[in-house]
């Protein structure tokens, strides 16, 4: 039963892109800017080796349904915490359903906090299994957004059982920028999900692997222009989700005309993301998808050109 090393404590975690084209489900990264925040202190109103959340926006206050409180909670019980009570607090940074892992930055920032008050005993690893708990019960077991989420940069997830993550770095002297256009629009990852097919072809998956391979070769050399190029030729998931976001397929022809690298559905959607190398032409290419968006998909559209996020969740 460790002793808090600290009273109270505030953290922040970064939204995420998955699947990024061809690495459904095995790939994603986070990008700064847009995140959750999350405070965490000893309250001796609380029971001991308890968790209760104090507030938050626009999600349910219950710390066995909610996805910062089942994180934090999972992550009391890797320390077996039983003699102290904590409230929780946070803040929503991101829209719910968005397709940029909100539920993912809520939980990072949760269990990130909890690890920061007892003097950060876990590591990374047992900090993405605690979100993992939390993404089974509300989005389904995957951790392309919890683990770039908590890790930052570029994730790779090589395999569940065990539990075998891959953390890529993008070089440090060369610029990443995403393009972030998130329309009015609600698109569940169930009902998403449920687009997908559950068979492919022999050529369909040979030509996903092949881009999925380019994009990670991209990464590990710096390699924007590719990156972009493999991440929009996805040829499984996105011909099946784009036409479920109005206006989708349109967007990302504007993206590449005004020089975006690359564009495809960021997540489940509807945030469509584009890669680029320069933040004004980033604002550029935003302007043109969001004008696609309106034209063609009759949706209001907001726009953030980010960068990749390399340090993942944090103490603030």
């Amino acid at each position: 039963d460790p002793a808090p090393r600290l009273r109270s404590v505030s953290t922040f975690a970064p939204a995420t892109v998955a699947n990024l084209g061809p690495a459904f489900d095995f790939l994603g990264c986070a990008v700064d800017v847009l995140g959750d925040t999350a405070s965490l202190s000893v309250d001796s109103s609380i029971p001991p080796g308890t968790l209760s959340i104090s507030s938050i926006t626009r999600l349910r206050l219950d710390p066995l349904w909610n996805c910062a409180g089942i994180a934090a909670i999972a992550v009391m019980r890797m320390l077996s915490v039983r003699s102290v009570g904590l409230s929780l607090s946070l803040h929503k940074g991101l829209p719910l359903g968005s397709g940029l892992g909100s539920s993912a930055a809520s939980a990072a920032a949760a269990a990130i906090a909890v690890n920061a008050l007892f003097g950060d005993p876990l590591s990374p690893a047992d900090l993405i299994l605690a979100g993992l708990e939390s993404e089974k019960k509300v989005s389904g077991y995957h951790a392309d957004n919890i683990a770039p989420a908590i890790m930052g940069g570029f994730a790779l997830i090589r395999s569940y059982t065990p539990l075998d993550i891959i953390h890529l770095e993008f070089p440090a002297d060369k610029d990443l920028f995403f393009v972030l256009v998130s329309p009015d629009f609600e698109a569940p990852t169930k009902k998403m999900r449920e687009a997908l097919r559950e068979e492919v072809t022999m050529k369909e998956h040979v030509r996903n692997s092949s881009q999925a391979a380019a994009l990670v070769a991209a990464v590990l050399q710096g390699d924007a222009r590719v990156l972009g190029s493999a991440m929009s030729c996805d040829e499984i998931v996105e011909p099946r989700r784009a036409p479920l976001i109005p206006g989708m397929v349109e967007v990302k022809r504007a993206a590449i005309e005004a020089g975006a690298f690359g564009c495809t559905i960021s997540g489940a959607g509807p945030t469509a993301v584009a890669v680029i190398d320069s933040e004004e032409k980033g604002k550029e290419i935003g302007v043109r998808m969001v004008e696609a968006f309106l034209a063609a998909g009759k949706l209001n559209a907001s726009v953030t050109v980010a960068r990749l996020d390399r340090i993942g969740a944090r103490v603030i």
